[in-house]
């Protein structure tokens, strides 16, 4: 069997024609130092941008090699992260700044701390050679049990996401990098990760309308790129995902709101897309509906090939109207002429991360500082598409206080019980400290916790997540409490401070 680039090596379309339809393309790949054969081949027929991720980077100068190199190869390449802060990222090994959660920024909602932030997240990827970033988060987080959102949110309100919006993206711009606000029109009303399946918002279009709002702020600040949802909104389009759906593209997005950037899709290998269409099938629909840059995150090159396979025989057949592909690349390479080419990069505020995480710290009714206390903290396992951290709060409180002890919880435990019991016999003589993520969304987190809070009531709880609204659970709210709405280091570090008195 041909391989499915070597099948497509000679182009059979009008040389313009077949280089707009790469253009229209964004991969992932797998490698630190050399360009894989087949990103070369596509990079030469046109590409459009590849995405970084963790299994991309090593430190900063072997970053800046491989970028440097990416460009060698076409200098108009878009090269593209996830770079939104808090404990999504992917740049800890290249010395990234350490910020907030965008949700902890809600909290503070001091604009120009927000603006400080983004440009020292900003500069050090311009300082790589990475100038196009798929962030911020535009989403309102007002579902309870959302669970891809929520502090990547900057928080419930519009008008308040739409002015820390305003402050991102015009700081990132300030710095040559390309801003992303996402996933349009709003992903915040669902219970559903579409990283996993299909999510549908149900509600009417007076809500979803709020949802908006900031995407309309987004945009008015001059946004370059937005970033389409994997999700069915009823009440905009019931038959099709916001990403696939002409009338929530053309007639919203274009009409609507007047956005003339670079639509770019969320990652088709997502389970809401590859599951119900395949990823070469969504990528075919997406560019017909109005995206004008689909994203193949996955390092596996095969799959992108048959993306792109899929949109040369569309065009040839006639499914996929040439005039369509070609005004999407437009939009790329103007993109790529505005941000294709690193500026050079001057210092940024390495301390503001730790600023807005140390002034979002809720606490309430606190004893004073725990020293040598034993930490228990809860967590989920990491999250594949967004999470490179796993950092815990016993490593931060240790940094502080080496007296401290604990432990971290990552799943379940077999034995409930046995874990209860061993914690309260290490704890015993020191103050005990319960940190959850999210727990409402985590069954066994709750059990755990207020099993614990039954044996020793005095403990001190803490949210790194979301609170917990009722029943006591807000850690924010109630006797012995802290929240820091984030689980990104620095967020960590600030609640330790908190509880050390560090």
């Amino acid at each position: 069997m041909a391989h499915p680039e070597h099948a497509h090596d000679r182009p059979d379309l009008p040389a313009d024609l077949d280089e707009a339809a790469h253009r229209c393309l964004v991969a992932g790949f797998e490698g630190t130092t050399a360009v894989p054969d087949d990103l070369k081949r596509l990079i030469e027929r046109g590409l459009g941008g590849v995405i970084l991720f963790t299994r991309n980077v090593r430190d900063a100068d072997q970053l800046r090699g491989l970028t440097e190199r990416l460009r060698e190869l076409r200098p108009d390449l878009l090269v593209a992260i996830d770079n939104e802060g808090g404990g999504i990222g992917h740049l800890v090994g290249a010395g990234a700044p350490d910020v907030p959660g965008s949700f902890a920024l809600g909290v503070v909602d001091d604009t120009e701390l927000t603006a400080r932030c983004a440009d020292a997240l900003a500069g050090h990827l311009a300082s790589l050679g990475i100038t196009a970033s798929y962030a911020p988060v535009a989403d309102l987080q007002h579902q309870p049990r959302n669970p891809i959102v929520r502090t990547r949110s900057f928080g419930a309100d519009p008008a308040l996401v739409s002015r820390q919006l305003h402050a991102w993206i015009t700081a990132t711009e300030a710095r040559g990098v390309a801003s992303c606000a996402k996933h349009f029109p709003g992903h915040g009303g669902t219970e559903t990760d579409s990283h996993h399946d299909m999510a549908v918002d149900p509600r009417p279009y007076d809500e979803l309308a709020h949802d908006i709002e900031p995407f309309r702020a987004a945009v008015a600040a001059g946004v370059p790129m937005l970033m389409s949802a994997h999700v069915v909104y009823p009440a905009l389009d019931p038959e099709r995902p916001a990403t696939l759906s002409p009338l929530i593209l053309g007639e919203l997005l274009r009409g609507d709101l007047g956005f003339d950037g670079v639509l770019v899709s969320d990652a088709l290998e997502m389970k809401a897309i590859s599951d119900r269409y395949g990823e070469a099938a969504g990528a075919r629909l997406a560019l017909a509906a109005g995206v004008d840059q689909v994203v193949v995150a996955v390092a596996d090159l095969d799959v992108t090939l048959a993306c792109r396979n899929a949109v040369l025989q569309a065009l040839r057949a006639g499914e996929l109207p040439a005039e369509r592909v070609l005004e999407a690349a437009g939009r790329v390479r103007r993109l790529a002429r505005r941000y294709a080419t690193p500026v050079v990069s001057g210092p940024w505020d390495a301390g503001a991360g730790l600023e807005a995480a140390r002034r979002a710290v809720r606490a309430q009714a606190l004893p004073g500082p725990v020293r040598g206390a034993h930490v228990v903290d809860l967590f989920p396992p990491l999250h594949p598409a967004l999470n490179w951290g796993g950092e815990d709060l016993l490593t931060e409180v240790r940094a502080l206080d080496p007296t401290a002890t604990g432990t971290a919880v990552t799943e379940e435990p077999a034995d409930p019980a046995g874990l209860v019991a061993e914690v309260l016999r290490g704890a015993e003589g020191s103050p005990l400290v319960v940190a959850t993520y999210d727990a409402r969304l985590h069954p066994w987190q709750h059990r755990l916790r207020d099993t614990l809070l039954a044996g020793r009531p005095d403990a001190v709880r803490v949210a790194t997540g979301l609170p917990e609204p009722g029943n006591g659970g807000d850690a924010a709210g109630a006797a012995g409490g802290l929240c820091s709405y984030g689980r990104g280091r620095v967020n960590l570090r600030a609640v330790a401070e908190v509880l050390t008195g560090g």
